[in-house]
């Protein structure tokens, strides 16, 4: 009887417990449908902005290079020792300053003796013009003197022109000698590479003849002195190609000595031809003034027209010798190098001491003042570019810095292999930080639509029968409108119609919303976005930005 009121009580317990539990579910279901509920009947909170009145605006960006306008190799017009040159590269230079210096003493020579040459002649017509009144002289005797001085003055001048022809003659000599030199060691050089080769031929050949004798001993056919004997043989083959590679080594040393002899002679061939000319246009001038002396002389000595013939040409000299003489000064003025222009020394090709003629450039000064930046764009861009554009320009080298420039030159033919238009953008290098060469992003404006009505991307829903955007009014209420789309550019689409700006337009929903319905609107300003971020920009950027 015990037993059984337990199991009574314990059968009651757990009925008990188990309706507690039915009880407590229930409860808790009827919570979860009435927070359900709850939620259904309230406004869901989305994200909106604001209908924007700004430019839509379309860019391209290019990669270009970085080009000096002005790319100047600075050489002299005349030849000589360079005995001056203290600029490297990266020195920066000033227009008209001196780059370099040519040794002068020659050409100093040359004008020191054409003016004395200028003195001689002004002296003569000096003392022509001290005795222009008659005198007692013996005309016979004049006529006699001054034909010797012509023949004299011809005789001078006949021994010119041979001496010009001999100095000529040597020059040519000179250089005809250094050609042969030149031609003789471009011989050897054959002569040297048939025997290298030849050298190299043998040297394989007897490399495969020791090994074959080798595997031939190895197999015990043969002794092992037929081995050394092969291993000697190939010794000295390899030893001849190393005496005839030195060989060749040293034929094409022989060949740049001549070389140079042969540039030197040709040099000095030029500067006799000048010295030449020179001597017999002053040798035949002194003919002329002994001649015109000769005629003063045959002239009565008071006859006016004998005198003054005999004064012009001894002006006519006066002035020969003067032209002479500027010629060779501007020659000395040619001694010294001058920067043609502002910029900084990108090269140097020589050192002092160094033989340099007219067709050799010394240095390479480069303007790096206004410079340009070259990209290319495809047709459908170029023609939507114009000349006087601004563009923004960025260099990897740069990082952070922001560059304006203005499109100056768009070539009006494609490059026939790339299809690409060039396009050729000057920049004002205030500081001097963008180098030539250095690799560029150019920014350029194709399109722009001005007080277009644009929202962000996120906020256009786009389907099969078109696009719409979701409104929400003043009181909350979200409203599906169709939209007509307009241009776009990287921050949003124009709407042409459907919207009116300031309206607000939905960018964020976590909930599928019905037309009509009540949300909780959570408002993005996209322009104050901009402002606040445009304001960190120029704060942070205000030392990298140049125009």
């Amino acid at each position: 009887m015990k037993r059984i009121l337990i199991l009574l009580v314990s059968i009651a317990a757990v009925g008990g417990l188990v309706g507690w539990r039915l009880f407590t579910k229930a409860k808790d279901t009827q919570m979860q449908a009435q927070g359900r509920l709850a939620m259904a009947k309230s406004a869901p909170p989305v994200t909106v902005s604001p209908v924007e009145l700004r430019d839509i605006v379309q860019t391209y960006v290019g990669v270009g290079t970085v080009v000096a306008p002005f790319n100047v190799k600075v050489a002299p017009k005349v030849s000589g020792r360079l005995d001056f040159l203290q600029v490297r590269e990266g020195a920066p230079v000033k227009q008209g300053e001196v780059l370099a210096r040519i040794d002068p003493s020659q050409i100093q020579a040359m004008v020191n003796q054409q003016q004395a040459a200028v003195a001689e002649a002004q002296s003569r017509l000096s003392q022509a013009q001290l005795t222009r009144l008659p005198n007692s002289v013996n005309v016979s005797t004049q006529i006699q003197q001054q034909a010797g001085a012509l023949a004299s003055a011809k005789a001078d001048a006949d021994q010119v022109r041979q001496a010009s022809n001999s100095a000529i003659v040597t020059a040519q000599a000179a250089v005809t000698d250094a050609q042969a030199k030149v031609d003789v060691a471009t011989s050897a050089i054959r002569n040297a590479e048939a025997t290298v080769r030849s050298s190299s031929a043998n040297v394989s050949n007897y490399q495969a003849k020791y090994n074959r004798t080798y595997d031939l001993y190895k197999q015990g056919f043969i002794a092992a002195q037929d081995v050394d004997d092969a291993k000697t043989a190939l010794n000295v083959e390899q030893e001849s190609l190393n005496v005839a590679n030195t060989q060749l080594g040293s034929n094409k040393a022989l060949l740049a000595l001549a070389v140079s002899q042969k540039s030197s002679a040709d040099q000095q061939l030029k500067i006799t031809l000048v010295k030449t000319k020179s001597d017999i246009a002053a040798a035949d001038a002194k003919v002329k003034q002994a001649a015109a002396a000769l005629k003063y002389a045959k002239a009565n000595t008071a006859q006016n027209p004998a005198y003054e013939q005999n004064l012009a040409a001894l002006r006519s000299v006066v002035v020969a010798a003067q032209a002479q003489l500027r010629n060779v000064q501007s020659q000395l003025e040619d001694c010294i190098l001058r920067s043609p222009i502002d910029g900084f020394v990108t090269a140097r090709y020589v050192d002092p001491g160094a033989i340099v003629s007219p067709t050799q450039p010394v240095v390479a000064v480069q303007a790096l003042r206004d410079i340009f930046v070259d990209t290319t764009v495809p047709e459908d861009v170029a023609g939507l570019l114009r000349a006087g554009q601004t563009t923004d320009i960025q260099f990897d080298g740069l990082p952070g810095r922001r560059y304006h420039s203005t499109i100056s030159q768009i070539t009006p033919a494609a490059d026939p292999q790339s299809r690409l238009f060039p396009v050729r953008t000057i920049l004002t290098n205030k500081d001097d930080a963008v180098k030539p060469g250095m690799f560029a992003r150019v920014s350029m404006v194709t399109h722009r639509v001005p007080n277009a009505s644009v929202v962000p991307r996120e906020a256009v829903q786009r389907t099969k029968t078109g696009a719409s955007v979701v409104v929400v009014d003043d009181k909350d209420i979200a409203q599906r409108r169709t939209v007509r789309l307009g241009d776009e550019d990287a921050k949003g689409i124009q709407i042409l119609d459907g919207v009116s700006p300031k309206e607000l337009v939905i960018t964020l929903s976590n909930a599928k919303l019905k037309d009509g319905q009540k949300v909780k609107p959570t408002l993005i300003d996209a322009r104050a976005q901009k402002a606040g971020s445009d304001t960190k920009g120029k704060t942070a950027d205000a030392d990298v930005k140049h125009d």
